[in-house]
């Protein structure tokens, strides 16, 4: 591999690791939220958080999943 795609490889696996990072986060985040607000949380507002927490863990899979793609090619 040449050395130019190993700097944009590098490049493009800490972004996505920057982001993965952030949308665990955000994820714990909303649970922590939710653990905080107890009752004082409507039941619309407890799945608009829970959608969220689900959201984010999924985009931080999707994140780590790029950076597994990317080092198997």
């Amino acid at each position: 591999m040449s050395l130019k795609r190993e700097v944009d490889k590098m490049g493009k696996d800490v972004k996505d690791g920057v982001d993965e990072a952030r949308h665990r986060g955000a994820a714990e985040a909303e649970r922590e939220d939710r653990e905080v607000a107890g009752d004082v949380m409507t039941p619309g507002e407890r799945v608009a958080s829970h959608v969220n927490e689900a959201k984010h863990e999924v985009l931080a899979e999707v994140d780590k999943a790029k950076r597994k793609l990317r080092d198997a090619t």
